[in-house]
C-alpha cells in the first residue's frame, strides 16, 4: 500500500494534511464505514481521492450533480489521475464504452450520477470493475429530512449488497443530528463505523446580519469598505443581473451567474472572477460549487436563503486561506413570510401533482407503460405555457416528482455534439472522389473516433479544428456538409434542461404519490424556516455559535468578531447583577422547559444580550442545556 504523505505530496503538493483528513484516511483504509463532516473548503475530496490511490482497485464516486462530476474529472485529469464519469443523458454505446474502460483499463476514479446505480448495464460490469472503495458526495441528498433529498440516493445501499466488505465514505458539509443518524442508516453503515465532525467555527470569518432600508445601499457601502473578491448571492436569475446592473453603474467591478446562461458564457464568467479579472460575481446558488478559490474575502447574501444548511455551505466560500473574511446577511422580515407563503407552492398534493404529471408526459408524448431510461429535453417556461401553468409551480411541482423518484430533471443539461457515419464504405470511397475538399474531415473523423461507423461518438469541432489546423468555424461549415449529403448523421453540441423518466409512464388508476413522506418534508421545510429566521432576527447571540449549535456540534465558544459578539463587547455586566440574572434563570427553567424568547420578556428590563450572557455562562457550567433550537431547561 502507498505512503499517503507520499501521495499527497506527488498529486497534491501538500505536506501535510488538514485537520481531520488524515484521521478519515486511516480509517477509510482500515475499510470501515465513514460519515465525514467538513465545512466548506474542508478538503472533503482528498479524504477519499488519497485512500483510493493508496489502495488496489478503483473507486467509484456518486455525487448528483453533472457540473460537479465534470470539475471533478478535470480537476483529477490536471494532476494525472484517470478518471471516468457516467450520469444521466449519455447514450447506450458511450456508457458501455466508460464502463469497459472502468473495468479493464488503468481508471481509479468512476464518477456516478446515482440513477445509473441499478442500470442492467452498469450491474453486469460491476463484477469485473472491482471497486475497492465507495464514496458518497453531498451525502445529505440520501436524507428525505435533509434539505435536497434525492430519491435515487437510496439505491446506494443495494449497491453495498453487490458488494460485501467493500467500504463507504459518505461526505456532507452540512447535515443536522437528525440528517447525520439518518444518512448512517440508509447507507446501511456497520457496527465499526466511525464518524468525523470537523469544528464549524471558523475564527477567520466574520458573520454579520443588516436589516438596512435600502440595501442596494448598503451592499455598495460594504463592498466598498472591504477590499478584495467577493460574491452576492441572490434567489432569482433576474435579480442577479438587475443587482450586478446597479453596481456597475456605481463604479464597482461585478458581472452576474446563473444556470440560464450558455456554457461558453458561464465559463467566460467564471475564470474571469477566478482570475480576478471580475472582482464581484452577483450570482444564484448554481455559481461556487467545486470552484477552489481561497482569496473571497466577502460573501453577501443579497436575499435570504430558505435554510442554514445552504447559508453556510455558500457563507464558507469566504476565506479560506485563513485570513479575515466576512460572510453578510442582509436581511427583512418580510422576506420569511415569503418564504413560509411558498410552502404550499413548494410541496403540492397528490391531486395537483397527478394533474402536473399527465401535462408533463403528454407534452413528451409518453404512452402509459413506456418510458423509463428515457432522456427529453424540456423547456419549462415552453411546457408551462402550453399548459396554462405558473412556471414556479411547475418547477417545484416537477422537483416534487423526482423527489416521488418518478423522474430526474436537471435545469442544466450540456449534450457534446454526436457523429455517425451512415454511407456504406464503398459509397464513402466515391464521395471522397468527387468532394476531394471534404476527404480531410472524413479521414480526420475516421483516425479520431473509435466506433464512429457502428454508433453515434461525442466529437469536439475544437480539437478536430486543431488536427486539421483549420478554424473551429470551418469544421462546423464542413460536419454540416456531411451531414447535408447524407454521409453523416451530425448533431451539433446542445444545451437544455432535461428530464429523465425514472420509470414507465403509470396509468391513470395506478398513478402514487406518498403524500405522508411530502407532509414531513413539509414540516421540516417550516423548520429550518424558523431557523433561518432565528438567526437572522437575533441580536445578541454569537451568529458562529449558533450555527455549530444547529449542526449538533458541542462547541460553547463565542467567535468574539461576529457583529453580536462586537455588540456585547461594547457593554458590561457587574458581578452582582450577572449573579441576579443567574437565579432568576435557574427559577424560570425549574419549572421545566422554557423557550428564549418567553424568557427574554419575563426577564424585562434587563438587557437582552446580559440575559444571553448568563444563559452561556449556565450552559458552561452544565446547569442548564439546548433541548431544541431556542429552548432551554434546567439539566
Amino acid at each position: 500500500m502507498a505512503d499517503i504523505h507520499a501521495i499527497l505530496d506527488q498529486y497534491w503538493g501538500f505536506k501535510t494534511f488538514r485537520a481531520l483528513q488524515e484521521e478519515i484516511i486511516y480509517a477509510v483504509l482500515e475499510k470501515k464505514d465513514v460519515l465525514a463532516l467538513l465545512p466548506t473548503g474542508g478538503g472533503k475530496s482528498v479524504c477519499f481521492q488519497v485512500p483510493a490511490l493508496a489502495m488496489d482497485g478503483l473507486c467509484i464516486v456518486v455525487s448528483p450533480l453533472i457540473a460537479l462530476i465534470k470539475d471533478q474529472v478535470y480537476q483529477l485529469a490536471k494532476r494525472d489521475i484517470p478518471a471516468l464519469a457516467v450520469y444521466s443523458g449519455m447514450g447506450y454505446h458511450e456508457v458501455k464504452k466508460t464502463l469497459q474502460n472502468a473495468a479493464f483499463g488503468n481508471y481509479k476514479f468512476l464518477y456516478l450520477s446515482p440513477e445509473r446505480l441499478e442500470t442492467k448495464l452498469f450491474l453486469e460490469f460491476l463484477p469485473a470493475i472491482k471497486p475497492c472503495l465507495i464514496a458518497v458526495d453531498e451525502a445529505h441528498c440520501v436524507s428525505q429530512w435533509g434539505y435536497d433529498f434525492r430519491p435515487p440516493y437510496l439505491r446506494i445501499a443495494a449497491l453495498r449488497a453487490e458488494l460485501p466488505g467493500v467500504p463507504m465514505i459518505a461526505l456532507t458539509a452540512s447535515a443536522t443530528p437528525e440528517v447525520q443518524e439518518d444518512i448512517c442508516a440508509k447507507l446501511s453503515f456497520g457496527k465499526t463505523a466511525l464518524r468525523f465532525q470537523q469544528s464549524f467555527d471558523r475564527p477567520n470569518l466574520s458573520y454579520s446580519v443588516f436589516s438596512p432600508p435600502a440595501k442596494e445601499i448598503k451592499l455598495r457601502h460594504i463592498l466598498t469598505s472591504v477590499p478584495g473578491s467577493a460574491i452576492v448571492y441572490c434567489n432569482s436569475r433576474k435579480h442577479t443581473q438587475q443587482v450586478a446592473g446597479l453596481l456597475k453603474l456605481n463604479g464597482i467591478d461585478a458581472d452576474f451567474y446563473h444556470a440560464g446562461l450558455q456554457a461558453e458564457e458561464r465559463s467566460t464568467k467564471q475564470d474571469n472572477w477566478i482570475k480576478n479579472r471580475t472582482r464581484v460575481m452577483v450570482c444564484t446558488n448554481a455559481f461556487g460549487m467545486g470552484i477552489d478559490k481561497s482569496d473571497v474575502r466577502l460573501v453577501v447574501h443579497y436575499d435570504i436563503p430558505d435554510c442554514l444548511e445552504n447559508y453556510y455551505q455558500e457563507a464558507g466560500r469566504a476565506g479560506r486561506d485563513g485570513r479575515k473574511a466576512y460572510a453578510v446577511l442582509l436581511y427583512q422580515p418580510h422576506e420569511v413570510d415569503s418564504l413560509r407563503g411558498m410552502l404550499n407552492i413548494r410541496y403540492p398534493t397528490a391531486a395537483q401533482l397527478q394533474h402536473l404529471y399527465t401535462a408533463v408526459m403528454n407534452h413528451l408524448q409518453v404512452a402509459a407503460g413506456v418510458g423509463e431510461g428515457r432522456s427529453f429535453d424540456f423547456d419549462l417556461a415552453v411546457f408551462a405555457q402550453h399548459f396554462k401553468l405558473n412556471v414556479l409551480e411547475a418547477t417545484y411541482g416537477i422537483q416534487a416528482l423526482a423527489q416521488q423518484d418518478i423522474l430526474s430533471f436537471n435545469e442544466v443539461f450540456y449534450r457534446a455534439s454526436t457523429a455517425v457515419f451512415i454511407a456504406e464504405k464503398e459509397q464513402l470511397l466515391q464521395f471522397e472522389q468527387v468532394h476531394s475538399g471534404l476527404e480531410p474531415i472524413v479521414k480526420a473523423l475516421l483516425r479520431s473516433y473509435e466506433g464512429i461507423f457502428d454508433f453515434p461518438v461525442h466529437i469536439y469541432e475544437g480539437l478536430l479544428a486543431k488536427f486539421l489546423r483549420v478554424p473551429k468555424a470551418e469544421v462546423v461549415l464542413k460536419l454540416k456538409e456531411l451531414h447535408k449529403y447524407h454521409i453523416i448523421d451530425y448533431q451539433p453540441a446542445t444545451e437544455k434542461p432535461q428530464i429523465y423518466l425514472n420509470r414507465n409512464r403509470m396509468y391513470l388508476d395506478a398513478f402514487k404519490i406518498d403524500a405522508v413522506s411530502i407532509a414531513l418534508r413539509k414540516q421540516k421545510q417550516a423548520k429550518r424556516i424558523d431557523a433561518i429566521e432565528a438567526y437572522a432576527s437575533g441580536i445578541t447571540e454569537c451568529r458562529s455559535r449558533f450555527l455549530s449549535l444547529y449542526f449538533g456540534a458541542e462547541s460553547l465558544k463565542q467567535c468574539g468578531i461576529c457583529d453580536n459578539c462586537l455588540r456585547h463587547a461594547e457593554s458590561a455586566l457587574s458581578t452582582e447583577a450577572f449573579e441576579q440574572l443567574h437565579q432568576q434563570i435557574l427559577q424560570h427553567t425549574a419549572a421545566g422547559a422554557i423557550t428564549i424568547n418567553s424568557l427574554l420578556k419575563l426577564l424585562k428590563p434587563a438587557k437582552e444580550n446580559h440575559i444571553w450572557e448568563a444563559i452561556h455562562f449556565l450552559e458552561t457550567e452544565n446547569k442548564i442545556v439546548h433541548e431544541d433550537i431556542g429552548v432551554i431547561r434546567l439539566k
